[in-house]
């Protein structure tokens, strides 16, 4: 079946699980053909429907609760219940149960697919197994002033000033949310705030197209932000013909070696969170592949592990697994999915 058909599929399921932003999917089809690595975070539910069939060895491993669409950008900062500043994996709008090693695959995949990569393909997929394999045996969250301060320039950069997020809020248009959605996004501010403005915000890959909203409103000499996002069933489920309507999203996300967002939680099929200047998803952007290291690429790894970890039991099943594959293994399945993916990415150009 040709990446066109399954695209029209999806959007047309899309298009029954929530109220589709026509503007944004038309963005999106225009963004899709920028570069391999922007197609990829935006076609999970491709992967999600061809997977098995570009890499079959895979489809034996241990099933666990996976991120789904796990890439290079997907990851972000957030404060957590202490305050501390958190570094790790922010979203899991595709959380589903599924072989392990695909979110594995799926990562080093898309750092196949980084623009300008500056490391050696088989370097990366070895940096990323070694810190998984590292998680695995010490599952933790990543907190930037304390344990894995060497991290902090990534979260910092120079070219992510909030001078140019606030630039970006003051430009959101306004919007009319539901009624709900509304309320319960004043309901998450401040008891006190004044000057509330609700808006939408386009932003992402893969969930363009599913409605955004965001309360902007003024706190005590600076601003409170509060974002509404659609929560749909994971493309997993699509992809499988299944009709669940449930999501994995919070166990993910508040799973057992993560740091959790106080501020994250689901109302009425949408995602609420904070949103900040210090708590945003961290987009690489053109010189992705320039920004890489291997320590980097190795903390990905690592908290993914911390993220499958949930169980004694689930960790022993994936250790074993990994024992049996042979060597250089994810280097070889993310060289076969990349080229699928490109081959997508050709025909959606033509």
């Amino acid at each position: 079946m040709s990446f066109r058909t399954d695209n029209d599929d999806f959007e047309a399921w899309l298009g029954t699980q929530c109220d589709v932003v026509k503007a944004d999917i038309d963005y999106k089809h225009q963004r899709m053909k920028k570069s391999a690595f922007i197609f990829l975070r935006a076609t999970y539910f491709r992967w999600a429907r061809k997977i098995g069939d570009w890499c079959p060895e895979l489809m034996d491993a241990p099933s666990v609760l996976s991120v789904g669409d796990l890439h290079l950008e997907n990851f972000g900062t957030w404060r957590d219940a202490d305050g501390r500043l958190v570094r790790g994996v922010n979203d899991f709008d595709e959380a589903a149960v599924m072989p392990y090693v695909l979110d594995l695959v799926r990562l080093a995949a898309s750092i196949r697919l980084a623009p300008d990569l500056a490391l050696s393909n088989r370097a990366a997929a070895e940096a990323v197994l070694k810190g998984y394999r590292e998680g695995l045996d010490g599952p933790q969250p990543a907190l930037l002033y304390e344990g894995e301060t060497w991290l902090r320039p990534y979260a910092e950069r120079a070219d992510l000033r909030p001078e140019k997020f606030w630039k970006e809020v003051s430009e959101y248009p306004k919007a009319r949310p539901p009624a709900r959605i509304a309320e319960a996004l004043i309901a998450s501010l401040p008891k006190d705030v004044e000057k509330i403005r609700l808006c939408s915000r386009r932003k992402g890959g893969g969930g363009l197209g599913r409605p955004r909203y965001v309360a902007v409103a003024y706190w005590r000499g600076g601003h409170a932000l509060r974002e509404a996002k659609a929560l749909v069933p994971s493309a997993w489920v699509w992809a499988s013909g299944k009709k669940s309507r449930t999501s994995n999203f919070l166990e993910l996300a508040n799973g057992r070696y993560r740091a959790p967002d106080p501020f994250l939680s689901v109302r009425d099929k949408f995602i609420l969170r904070r949103i900040a200047a210090d708590a945003h998803k961290i987009e690489l952007g053109d010189d992705a592949g320039a920004m890489l290291r291997l320590g980097l690429l190795r903390a990905m790894g690592f908290d993914l592990a911390s993220i499958h970890a949930a169980g004694s039991a689930t960790t022993r099943a994936i250790r074993h697994d990994l024992r049996k594959r042979p060597p250089g293994w994810l280097n070889a399945a993310a060289k076969a999915a990349a080229r699928a993916v490109e081959r997508d990415y050709e025909e959606w150009r033509s």
